[in-house]
This record gives C-alpha cells, sequence and structure tokens, in this order.
C-alpha cells in the first residue's frame, strides 16, 4: 500500500477574518463578535461525527498525519480552543508519532502574542500571510499589517515554532522582474525552511475582479508571469529551497507533510464552515456559512452539506490534477490500484510522448513528471494528457 493510502490528516477551518482582502476568494467573512464557547463546542462536535462515520466503516485506527488549521485567519482562536480541539483529535484517532500540525497566521503584534500560547497547545508548525515586503504593495493587497510589523511577527514565530513557512504574492501590477528578484532574496535571507510564492490572480468574486471589469486595476501579461516564475524557480534552487509543488518550495525533508497528503490524493478530513474533505472514496463538503454550518451543528450534530461517492473515473481524475502539480509526479500504477481504473486509460500515451520530446514531461518506468519547463504550462498539459 502506497503512504498517501495509508495516510489521513484533518484541516479544521476557522472562517472570520479582520477584513477580507480584495484578492481573496476564500470562505472567510468578518463578523462584529464571535461566540468563542459556541464555535468551541460546535468544531468538536463536527470532529467526532467525523471520527465515528471511520470507526464505522472500520477504519477507526488509522492516526493523524497532520491536523491544518486554515481559514479565515485561525491565528484569531483563542489558543484554548486550538488546544482543546488537538487533544481531542488525539483522543479520536491517535497521531502518528512526527505528527504535524500547522496553524495559518496573520503576522500582526496582536496574533503575534499568542504565538507561545499556540505552541504550548501543540501547535508544531505556522504558515504566516506576510504576502509582500513592501509597505505600498502591502495596502494594495488590503493587508492590515506593514512590513516591520510582518517581520517582527516572522521573528516571533521563529522563536515559537520548529517549522515556519510564509506566503508572498508576486507578479502583482507594475512589479518589475528586478523589484521581485530583490525582494525574493530578501525573503530567502530570514532562513524559514519553507515558502509557498502565488502569482497574483483575479478571482471571481473578488474585490480585484470588480476592478479589473472596471478597467481600474490591468494584470500583468501572462508571458511576463511565466518569466517571473522561472525566475522564482531559478532563484529558490539555487538558495537550497527548490520547487516540490507549483508554487511551494522548501528544503528537502520540510515539505508540507499536510498538503502533500491532499496533492498525493490521500484521506482527509474537513470540518468547520466551508471545508472540504475526501475519505474512503468519498467528497465531503461543510455548510459554507457560518451561520448556516452552526444551524446544521444544532440540528444534526455535524456540518455536512453535501456527501458523494465518487466514481472510479473521478477518484483518478483527481489524484492526476493533484499529483502533477508536484515535482515527483505520479505513479500511474498506484492510482490504477487505489481506483480501479485501468493504467492504460488514466493518460493519453501520444499526448506524454509529444510533450516528452519538448521536454515538458518525463516518462520513466514507473512515474509520470511534469518537468520544471512544463509546470508554467501546467493548465494546458493536464488537459492534452489527463483522459479520465
Amino acid at each position: 500500500m502506497s503512504i498517501a493510502a495509508q495516510q489521513l490528516a484533518l484541516y479544521i477551518h476557522w472562517p472570520f477574518c479582520v477584513s477580507k482582502c480584495p484578492y481573496c476568494d476564500f470562505n472567510s467573512h468578518v463578523r462584529a463578535s464571535v461566540d468563542q464557547e459556541v464555535w468551541r463546542a460546535a468544531l468538536l462536535a463536527d470532529m467526532a461525527h467525523e471520527a465515528e462515520v471511520l470507526r464505522a466503516a472500520g477504519q477507526g485506527g488509522r492516526p493523524l498525519s497532520s491536523i491544518f488549521f486554515g481559514g479565515g485567519t485561525p491565528s484569531l482562536m483563542p489558543p484554548e480552543t486550538v488546544a482543546a480541539l488537538i487533544a481531542a483529535a488525539e483522543q479520536l484517532w491517535g497521531f502518528a508519532p512526527d505528527i504535524e500540525i500547522t496553524l495559518e497566521a496573520n503576522p500582526s503584534s496582536v496574533e503575534a502574542a499568542r504565538f507561545a500560547d499556540l505552541a504550548a497547545a501543540g501547535v508544531n508548525r505556522v504558515s504566516m500571510g506576510l504576502q509582500a515586503l513592501d509597505d505600498e504593495a502591502l495596502c494594495f493587497l488590503g493587508r492590515a499589517h506593514d512590513v516591520a510589523e510582518g517581520l517582527a511577527a516572522l521573528e516571533v514565530a521563529q522563536r515559537c515554532f520548529a517549522r515556519v513557512n510564509f506566503d508572498l504574492i508576486y507578479a502583482r501590477p507594475g512589479q518589475s522582474a528586478a523589484a521581485w528578484d530583490s525582494e525574493l532574496r530578501r525573503a530567502l535571507g530570514f532562513g524559514t525552511d519553507h515558502l509557498s510564492l502565488y502569482q497574483l490572480t483575479i478571482e471571481p468574486g473578488t474585490r480585484f475582479e470588480t476592478l479589473v471589469k472596471q478597467g481600474a486595476l490591468t494584470p500583468i501579461d501572462p508571458d511576463f508571469g511565466a518569466e517571473l516564475f522561472e525566475l522564482t524557480r531559478a532563484i529558490t534552487a539555487a538558495a537550497g529551497l527548490p520547487a516540490y509543488e507549483i508554487s511551494n518550495h522548501a528544503r528537502p525533508g520540510q515539505e508540507s507533510r499536510h498538503n502533500l497528503t491532499y496533492w498525493r490524493y490521500g484521506d482527509y478530513v474537513g470540518i468547520g464552515p466551508g471545508a472540504h474533505g475526501r475519505r474512503l472514496s468519498h467528497a465531503t463538503q461543510r455548510q459554507k456559512k457560518p451561520e448556516n454550518w452552526l444551524n446544521a451543528m444544532t440540528r444534526s450534530r455535524h456540518g455536512l452539506a453535501e456527501e458523494t461517492l465518487l466514481s472510479p473515473e473521478t477518484r483518478a481524475t483527481e489524484a492526476l490534477l493533484m499529483g502533477l502539480r508536484l515535482s515527483e509526479g505520479v505513479s500511474l500504477a498506484d492510482i490504477a490500484a487505489r481506483t480501479g481504473v485501468v493504467q492504460s486509460m488514466l493518460v493519453d500515451d501520444a499526448a506524454v510522448a509529444r510533450l516528452e520530446w519538448h521536454g515538458l514531461m518525463r516518462a520513466t518506468a514507473d512515474r509520470l513528471i511534469v518537468t520544471d519547463a512544463g509546470m508554467v504550462l501546467l493548465d494546458a498539459i493536464l488537459a492534452e494528457v489527463v483522459l479520465v
């Protein structure tokens, strides 16, 4: 059995933010107040429901390999709530010896003051939304912190947590290659072992999409974006943090284990408003709006909005779409064994051969890999190659 088939991860969604960033299409909401006791009890109950489903299916003995608190802004959660959820998860499933417990955090002084207590609660990895190392860019992105506050919070995080990641958004309107080169090299100088580096994309339903439609915001040219992407991979590789996924870079051994469970198509439980899950060939989705999720919890003792048995073909497609984002690629034999889809029906061999000739893919005896040159064209490659 593959590592991915054995792993079980837990995702906990905290939907609240201080404000809504103009580029963000995540399930995040601004509320004047949050009843912490109510929310803690509801999240614990949603978690217990998922554990019971797995127990009833004879899968109750699988320990958690990772927990991820996402959002929203989970660093706004009281540390005692985080501690209660971690303790309950350990009681319900048990923990792998080297479990990774990540919490997303805003780099503000208020939230940094909670870092020591969050570490004491069991969090051993933090992912910080720095987003830029330029005050004008942070203002453009709608962030509440400035560079000085963000770097001060990063320093606290590095004292409190064994592992630290931070995010940066590049390919911003008006950003030159020289400016991004300088910003990225500065970021690498802070000594974290993981960076998440995302090109600015205009997502449907966001404030930025409205500005683009109004002509008030012009995204960068895609060809220039491709140049910045290649520059990013070259700089991080030279610094010892190669890309292991299309937007994620880490020193060997410091990759996000939780996200690798997603990309390797392992099982993960998702609780909290809007959370998605994949478990035992089922796709789950929670009620998205916080109030609707709480009402569902009161009514049914779980927040499920949908639970769907996925066909073998759908699971194979998802496994390919996720796995080909990784520099390690995918094992077609493993996907076939896990989904029941015949290996020859997974990908278009002629398309693979053509792309391999162009240096965009590489096929070995047991793996299919998108090369560095191909990653910039990943969406087009997936559309051409994936059959199921």
